[in-house]
């Protein structure tokens, strides 16, 4: 089995808020399938990266409160998601916690947009845990996916997206976000990872 102390499972967003029919979410009507499905896919993964040695790391998608525990929310987000309200995705709130079906994160890093590398401390507990080694999974594919993967492409980190641990709200746009990510990252499912690990 390989060493994997330099290398992260980076889980983007698999949260309460986005993911459990309790969440912010699932009560506005906005679940889905194919985002539901890449929990179970990454949790025997998630345990043969830790198994290995290596690290799991989640990102948290976070609405910060303002006066009276009011959200800030980006007037493009407001309009795409006008159910948001005060409580979803706060910090530190059951919404915004990794879904209890995977193990808990080693490192869990709040992000306030698309990537989870922007304004947040992302790159900083990286480099601390000495960690130059990405297998990214999560949701959605075209959005903070991408947008992570991108980012730790110019920071020059080994990247591998697993292409069935990500998921978008249409298998159209996943499969495109997927291969727009090629030129930047390796490409391999799950199940091809984890048999990578194992040796």
């Amino acid at each position: 089995m390989p060493d994997l102390s330099a290398t992260a499972l980076l889980l983007c967003d698999l949260q309460n808020d986005f993911l459990h029919p309790n969440g912010a979410y699932g009560r506005a009507g906005l679940g889905n399938p194919d985002i539901a499905a890449v929990v179970p896919r990454v949790a025997p993964l998630a345990a043969a990266v830790r198994q290995a040695g290596g690290w799991i790391v989640s990102t948290h998608f976070t609405l910060v409160p303002g006066r009276g525990g009011e959200p800030f929310i980006s007037p493009h987000l407001k309009q795409l998601r006008p159910f948001l309200a005060k409580g979803d995705f706060a910090p530190g709130s059951w919404g915004q916690a990794l879904v209890d079906t995977l193990p808990p994160a080693d490192m869990a890093v709040e992000k306030v947009n698309f990537s989870a590398f922007y304004m947040s401390r992302l790159e900083w507990v990286l480099a601390r845990a000495g960690i130059r080694r990405l297998l990214v999974s999560g949701i959605v594919t075209n959005g903070g996916v991408a947008s992570t993967v991108r980012d730790a492409h110019v920071r020059e980190f080994d990247i591998t997206v697993l292409s069935d641990g990500c998921a978008a709200f249409s298998p159209e746009v996943h499969h495109i976000a997927i291969e727009a990510l090629r030129p930047v990252a390796r490409i391999a499912t799950v199940a091809q990872t984890i048999s990578d690990i194992q040796g």
